[in-house]
């Protein structure tokens, strides 16, 4: 599964963008760089019931913003994207 298609499903459970939880998480101090993974991965199971994989492609959001390492840009893999930037504004909005 690609970064961009684990986005797009915690949409589907959530029905929030990752936009909005980088929001969320702002409010609740999780954009600071010293907040540790583990807390902003505990808070995803208890409010929202993401699982590790799901709740760390957030964290990567929350912390780094859109854009993810280029050696995951067009490798044909399973886990390839095809953009070395994210879609955070929700599938609906995505221009095809």
């Amino acid at each position: 599964m690609s970064f961009q298609a684990y986005l797009d499903n915690i949409e589907d459970k959530t029905g929030l963008t990752p936009r909005e939880f980088i929001t969320l998480a702002h409010e609740k101090g999780f954009d600071d760089p010293s907040t540790k993974a583990g807390v902003i991965v505990d808070w995803l199971k208890a409010d929202f019931d993401l699982g590790r994989g799901h709740a760390m492609a957030l964290v990567h959001v929350i912390k780094n913003g859109e854009k993810i390492d280029a050696k995951h840009v067009g490798t044909g893999t399973m886990h390839s994207d095809a953009s070395d930037t994210l879609w955070l504004d929700g599938k609906l909005k995505r221009s095809r």
